[in-house]
């Protein structure tokens, strides 16, 4: 049946470094033009980490975020969902600092602790354009991205209640599922839930097929009519996992902080052009892209009006 399909772009993140891809956004007006073309591309959420500008290394520094937060506001209607995982090598205050500092309509919330591999990214470079790159990367071996019970439920309480955020809920595997149905059960979270299947990350499940439909399976299984899903896939994957992801009866992210590449393997010139791309494969498929306001409607967010920019 044709419906409305939700794009979300992601269109920095932490994972990826400067020296992997010219076109990933560093600086504050880099970050803002990014989203703001991948809104007019399609993005109905537009997902926000911040970088320093003056190296690309990834930040939560208040200051940061507000370089563009407030120009992505005024230059268009997307719901912007602000990061609370960040990275692994951040503490739990530095992560939620810019989420406590703007109140959001959306954040991301991880749904467990877990080992978050990025050092084998190294491999494929010998020369870097900071310091810092392969130094971050490698440090990745040797930590985990920590969001306990205890955390999880700071985060659903001071960011979630009264005219809070809604959350976009990252689950890396099986397990994380599980517990985001035991917070439903709980009455700590409410329906409609908004899910996010992240695949192929290391250390969470792998990205194929078969790990989707089982992930959609169980969430059916553990979370029944009060969720909507998404699909993030990561590098390669990305185009056919969220092909597969609407053809289920889900919704979509993309963007370069989950790949840098478009399906041909040539370097993506810009998060809308990944937008672009996935849109045209929801169409072709007999669907629409959601509009913001079709966003908010859904998820009943509480309104671009009632954010801190």
């Amino acid at each position: 049946m044709k419906r409305k399909v939700i794009i979300t772009c992601a269109v920095t993140g932490s994972i990826y470094t400067p020296t992997m891809s010219p076109h990933i956004p560093v600086t504050g007006p880099e970050i803002a033009r990014a989203s703001m073309d991948a809104a007019a591309a399609g993005a109905g959420i537009i997902h926000l980490h911040a970088r320093d500008p003056a190296n690309g290394r990834p930040s939560a520094s208040v200051g940061h975020f507000m370089d563009f937060i407030p120009t992505i506001h005024q230059g268009c209607d997307a719901v912007l969902n602000i990061s609370t995982g960040g990275s692994s090598l951040m503490s739990l205050e530095e992560r939620l600092a810019p989420a406590r500092h703007i109140k959001p309509e959306m954040c991301s919330l991880n749904m467990g602790s877990m080992n978050f591999g990025i050092f084998t990214l190294a491999r494929k470079y010998t020369q870097w354009q900071h310091e810092w790159e392969p130094a971050l990367l490698e440090a990745t071996r040797k930590t985990t991205f920590k969001n306990t019970y205890e955390d999880i439920e700071a985060i659903l309480a001071e960011l979630g209640e009264g005219d809070g955020a809604r959350f976009e809920f990252e689950c890396y595997d099986m397990g994380h599922i599980e517990t985001l149905g035991y917070y439903l059960r709980q009455g700590l979270v409410q329906a409609p839930l908004y899910v996010q299947f992240v695949l192929g990350v290391m250390g969470g499940i792998g990205a194929s097929p078969e790990n989707l439909m089982a992930m959609k399976a169980a969430a059916d299984r553990i979370l029944g009519d009060s969720y909507q899903f998404s699909v993030l896939a990561a590098g390669q994957y990305q185009i056919p996992l969220a092909t597969l992801a609407v053809i289920l009866g889900g919704n979509v992210r993309v963007g370069l902080e989950d790949s840098l590449t478009m399906p041909s393997g040539a370097l993506a010139s810009s998060s809308a052009e990944q937008v672009d791309r996935i849109r045209t494969i929801i169409e072709a498929l007999g669907h629409e892209v959601a509009s913001p306001a079709e966003v908010r409607e859904g998820l009943l967010l509480k309104g671009r009006d009632k954010i801190k920019v």
